[in-house]
């Protein structure tokens, strides 16, 4: 008898995970932004914005009323995402910018249009694992990801954390902090090591040529 479940219980198991996915997924994305606050009049930088958790995190704002630049590499693509966000939630003011982060050049001539005297506060957020096109260029990620998909974040969901710290207000007190699931989150002894985080700092400024303060 026992030989016969075995088998019979590998058949369903694919059939009960489909079954209990959207269960699932509400369990593994228990963050979700609570906050109502529109944003006329206010100017919002979205990267990677043309798709996943970019593309996500910029139609919500946009929703709210702010002006949002899609900074994005690809710039035609960038296009495409604008006009559909504009028709989605009647907002005309989606713009895109051209952005390549991985050109300094790019990123300065950027940023001279933006972020001086703006009171930009940071946070490091972890979205957690989702289903997003940063596994596009590898056909085993990409199985892997359809195995897992049941455990997997949609983009909708993976940003939330990100909302939350864009939106709730006073919020500015904790600004530094690591969020994950829209709380702030537990970073591990590496993190928090001052001398480390000196290091990292002054390596970065020397690779893009810029002053150590």
């Amino acid at each position: 008898m026992v030989e016969l479940m075995f088998p019979l219980l590998l058949l369903l198991l694919p059939f009960l995970l489909y079954m209990a996915a959207p269960q699932i997924r509400k369990m593994l994305s228990s963050g979700v932004c609570t906050s109502t606050v529109q944003l006329p009049g206010k100017v919002v930088v979205v990267t990677g914005a043309n798709t996943g958790i970019g593309k996500e995190t910029a139609k919500e704002l946009a929703q709210r009323g702010a002006r949002v630049y899609l900074a994005c590499r690809d710039v035609e693509k960038g296009e495409l995402v604008a006009k559909e966000i504009q028709t989605t939630t009647g907002n005309q003011q989606v713009l895109v910018r051209k952005l390549d982060l991985s050109d300094t050049k790019s990123i300065r001539a950027f940023a001279k249009g933006f972020l001086a005297g703006s009171g930009v506060t940071t946070y490091s957020v972890h979205p957690g694992t989702v289903q997003s096109e940063l596994v596009r260029h590898s056909s085993f990620m990409r199985w892997m990801w359809w195995l897992f998909s049941f455990f997997i974040k949609t983009p909708q969901q993976g940003a939330q954390t990100s909302l939350h710290c864009a939106l709730t207000e006073g919020l500015e007190i904790l600004s530094g902090n690591h969020f994950s699931d829209c709380h702030v989150a537990w970073v591990s002894a590496q993190a928090r090591n001052e001398t480390i985080a000196r290091r990292l700092w002054d390596v970065s400024c020397d690779l893009l040529g810029l002053p150590i303060d």
